[in-house]
């Protein structure tokens, strides 16, 4: 009987047992307690415990990768579902919290990784990771391809990846990789195990609502609701190349602080062909060089750099924060650099509005490599933002085509026909 509570695969749910078959990436979509954590967890043990004690498991070195190092420590090592918790009191892993790894009695060893510091990732390998709350890292991308780097010991280096869905490029792109299998369940499925009550609290709460389908249902949204932007509309106006352009600009949202800790510098890189008639009018957005700056020098270098390599005209740049401060900051790095200041009396949904309206009419293309963006204006709704943080690439994005089309737009008038 002593054993039976460590034998998961006795009592464990369906959507927590791993998929058979020839997989490389196991991702476990779930609502809010709905068991991914204890799934992970056991995962974990499966691949690294033997038939006995001090027998070797499928792998000797895994990677643990959360948001931070004290989740990484206190959900997915120490947590009620955490690996200890899971492991039978013969195979119960040592934490060595000064080195931020587990080590069993058989010799595997588990190292902890924080989302915060993708480059932590380079150096080490693994035969094996178990990735918690990929979903909501502010650094997702560039964590998770360093870890597909990292994978490459042992014959067959497998990844479990436990988070509730949420729109990011990342997950999808992970999600539809054909090495990719899944596995999904509300949080009613775990509802044994959950505090009586909670379900019907959170159920009143946010039953048909955009939050209830992800956080409770597992369901990953495509787009928020009332978006200003799909990311169908999106991918219908992707193209491979702009053609030549007759104006290009370079759009900055400074940040209200200039440290190591304040948010983004928006920075994006759009082109437009205004010739001809104004409903013939196509931008294309070339780049975002969007850049978390230490100081407001740095924002300014960015912007600098992003001119002179797409060969931009203007930089325009939102003042409402700094004031008169932020075209001083961005005359010391270049003194001489076209500069239009630009200051918003308006919210961001009111301005944003109008530059929604070109991509519906299909005047607003995307060259690859904007997810980040792109992620930001797919929860850019019409009651404001529901992303994380602020929106500082897509308030970027706004200025850019509000100076290259839709204020040039409103002033254009059909040349008169004079009678000959």
């Amino acid at each position: 009987m002593l054993a039976l509570p460590f034998i998961f695969e006795f009592w464990a749910l369906e959507h927590q047992l791993p998929p058979e078959g020839d997989w490389r990436t196991w991702v476990i979509m779930g609502g809010r307690g709905a068991g991914k954590t204890r799934a992970g967890a056991e995962w974990v043990r499966a691949q690294v415990e033997g038939a006995r004690p001090l027998d070797v498991g499928r792998c000797k070195r895994l990677a643990l990768v959360g948001e931070t190092i004290d989740q990484v420590r206190e959900v997915m090592i120490f947590g009620e579902s955490g690996i200890l918790a899971c492991s039978p009191p013969d195979r119960r892993p040592e934490w060595q919290a000064t080195r931020k790894r587990l080590i069993w009695p058989n010799g595997a060893i588990a190292q902890a990784f924080s989302a915060h510091d993708p480059e932590g990732l380079r150096g080490p390998q693994f035969d094996g990771a178990w990735v918690d709350e990929l979903a909501k890292w502010k650094k997702a991308r560039e964590t998770w391809d360093m870890l597909q780097f990292g994978l490459r010991l042992g014959e067959d280096p497998r990844v479990c990846v436990t988070t509730t869905p949420r729109n990011v490029g990342v997950l999808k792109d992970i999600l539809a990789a054909s090495s990719t299998v899944v596995t999904s369940a509300p949080t009613e499925a775990n509802a044994a195990y959950l505090a009586e009550g909670f379900l019907e609290e959170v159920r009143a709460r946010y039953a048909g609502t955009r939050l209830g389908r992800q956080e409770l249902d597992g369901v990953l949204v495509d787009a928020a609701e009332d978006a200003l932007w799909t990311p169908a509309m999106l991918e219908a106006g992707r193209v491979e190349a702009a053609p030549d352009l007759d104006r290009i600009v370079v759009a900055v949202d400074p940040p209200v602080t200039g440290h190591a800790g304040s948010d983004e510098c928006g920075i994006v890189v759009v082109g437009a062909v205004t010739r001809g008639p104004v409903q013939d009018w196509r931008a294309y957005v070339l780049a975002d060089a969007s850049v978390r700056a230490a100081s407001p020098a740095s924002w300014a270098s960015a912007a600098i750099r992003a001119m002179e390599q797409w060969g931009g005209e203007r930089l325009v740049a939102e003042v409402n924060q700094g004031g008169d401060l932020v075209e001083q900051v961005v005359r010391q790095v270049d003194p001489l650099v076209p500069f239009r200041s630009v200051h918003a009396s308006r919210g961001k949904v009111a301005r944003a509005e109008p530059v929604a309206a070109l991509y519906e009419q299909g005047r607003v293309h995307h060259l690859r490599g904007l997810g980040a963006l792109e992620d930001q204006m797919c929860a850019m709704t019409t009651r404001g933002y529901e992303g994380k943080g602020s929106p500082d690439r897509v308030d970027a994005l706004v200025w850019a085509l509000t100076d290259l089309i839709v204020e040039p737009g409103a002033k254009w008038r059909r040349p008169s026909v004079r009678a000959i």
